[in-house]
């Protein structure tokens, strides 16, 4: 591994450094409900898209909503860390901890964005976000909109060197 792209991978591994930019990302496209409803999936979802033990009927204040994101997005960076074994820019680190937020990381363990990905194929991973805009077989507005500003982000910094 060169340099830069062990600077480039150290970058994306301090989720201090890129924290506003998954907060932002998250909070444009999950919104923030502060009752309990289903999401477009049909699970049970509160505050900013956390599902972890949410039951139909409860409800939470905005502090609630906000520390539940702040839990989940550095959660789902670190399950995101684990599943990733090429170099990432910040943009793209941002980008694929918002895909695996939307997704679960179950999920996207054996997705194709993110075997292209570890295969080192940066553009076709890149190119990969526009195929997950369906739930429930329904193509849906909200996420033609999340895959094209997630896949911006993951573009934004360039490519690590390799």
């Amino acid at each position: 591994m060169s340099q830069e792209d062990k600077q480039a991978l150290a970058a994306s591994e301090r989720y201090e450094d890129i924290r506003d930019d998954i907060l932002a990302l998250l909070m444009e496209f999950e919104g923030c409900r502060l009752t309990a409803y289903k999401c477009s999936a049909g699970v049970n979802t509160i505050g900013w898209g956390h599902t972890a033990g949410v039951k139909e009927g409860d409800s939470i204040s905005q502090e609630e909503a906000d520390r539940m994101l702040a839990e989940d997005a550095r959660a789902y960076y670190e399950d995101m860390r684990k599943l990733v074994t090429v170099p990432l820019t910040r943009g793209m680190a941002a980008a694929l901890t918002s895909f695996c937020y939307n997704l679960g990381a179950s999920y996207c363990k054996t997705c194709s964005l993110f075997k292209e990905l570890n295969k080192g194929n940066y553009a076709v991973a890149a190119g990969k976000f526009g195929d997950y805009v369906y739930a429930g077989g329904v193509k849906l507005a909200g996420l033609v909109k999340r895959r094209a500003k997630e896949k911006e982000m993951f573009e934004r910094d360039g490519r690590p060197s390799s």
